[in-house]
């Protein structure tokens, strides 16, 4: 198991975030056999759909390289039309082969790691200009690795072409006994059946070298507890920090909810712990009583210190602070369940303020016992 610089285990899978900084380096599975195989056997597949116009165009080009007049031999201005006329016989078919080659290259590439842009890939590294490390690199494993692969590989392909050679070579031989054209498309086909079985030769090795990059980024990018510990403090924060900003955050909360205390028609308190400040809009039809402030100890302290100064009437309601409390949201409005129990509340305290101003009588004192359903009691 791969060890740390400081002698830690790297036991753990890499998280997201090391998958990506690694991407961003340019470090990304790739299988070399991969797009190699991709190219060539594109290109034996591309030839094979090509192969007929190819032969054809080839035919043509050397019937009409050897069928020369006398006059045509003496004259040098007459070698550059015949070699045009002989290149563009086979560009077509030759272009359609090369594009059929060129996509496979970009997708066979691409298939393991995907499309990947790198700007820190491209900047020169001066450690990988130091003998010593340049030495580490060549006797390390992945270059052991590599070269037995590379070995492998040659022996595996030299002797599946000396097989289908052997296998091949009276038909080979016997190309000289046919016409041009015979022997032309029956070259290409031989040729395009050799490359083809060539080709899939390498389909074991992708299969095997495929499974092995996988394995050998993700071990090369494993890590230790620590790092992990680490990577996580420095992404979520350290919790003495993030202890801190959610008590910022908490203050600042506080500061705009006690800006609109004021503009509550009534608090409600439960003496020992709880304060919920309400406000109605009467101009809007059908809208509910909302929340504009609540709090616990200090803060619901610093409520019903605040409404004593705008002169917000405070009424002790403990069932139905509690329950107000807990089942709303600062700016929300209070549920249905409630509508009867903050309506008398609020009718009380219209009373009250008409009462103050002289307009009225003094309003009889608010029940105790306010309509509170089962399911809101606290």
């Amino acid at each position: 198991m791969a060890e740390s610089e400081d002698g830690q285990e790297k036991s753990e899978l890499p998280t997201e975030q090391r998958l990506r900084q690694a991407r961003e380096k340019g470090q990304i599975a790739r299988s070399k056999e991969l797009g190699t195989a991709a190219v060539l056997l594109s290109g034996a597949l591309g030839l094979i759909l090509v192969g007929g116009s190819l032969s054809e165009a080839m035919s043509k080009v050397f019937k009409s390289s050897f069928t020369v007049e006398r006059a045509a031999l003496f004259d040098p201005e007459s070698m550059m039309p015949a070699l045009g006329s002989a290149i563009l016989g086979v560009s077509w078919p030759l272009m359609g082969l090369f594009l059929i080659v060129l996509v496979a290259a970009l997708v066979g590439n691409s298939l393991l790691g995907g499309v990947n842009f790198s700007s820190q890939a491209m900047m020169p590294k001066l450690n990988k200009m130091s003998p010593i490390k340049g030495l580490k690199r060549m006797f390390g494993v992945q270059s052991m690795v590599e070269l037995l692969k590379s070995v492998a590989k040659v022996v595996f392909i030299a002797a599946l072409s000396i097989s289908i050679l052997m296998g091949q070579i009276e038909n080979i031989l016997s190309l000289s006994g046919e016409t041009l054209h015979a022997a032309m498309v029956e070259a290409t086909e031989l040729v395009m059946y050799m490359g083809l079985l060539l080709c899939m030769a390498l389909l074991p090795i992708v299969a095997i070298d495929v499974p092995f990059q996988i394995w050998n980024h993700t071990r090369q990018l494993k890590m230790t507890l620590q790092e992990i510990k680490d990577e996580y403090k420095n992404t979520e924060g350290k919790p003495e920090v993030k202890g801190r900003i959610r008590r910022m955050q908490q203050e600042m909360a506080n500061r705009r909810m006690m800006a609109d205390v004021p503009e509550a028609d009534v608090v409600v308190v439960n003496p020992t712990h709880f304060s919920v400040a309400l406000r109605y809009d009467q101009s809007a039809p059908g809208a509910a009583p909302k929340v504009v402030a609540k709090g616990m100890d200090e803060v619901a302290l610093k409520i019903r210190e605040i409404a004593r100064e705008y002169e917000i009437p405070v009424i002790s309601s403990p069932p139905l602070t509690r329950a107000i409390y807990f089942s709303t949201k600062i700016g929300g409005e209070i549920p249905d369940g409630l509508f009867v129990a903050v309506a008398q509340v609020l009718a009380y305290v219209f009373q009250l303020n008409n009462w103050r101003k002289g307009k009225g009588n003094r309003p009889t004192p608010l029940k105790e016992d306010l309509p509170i359903p089962d399911e809101l009691k606290v």
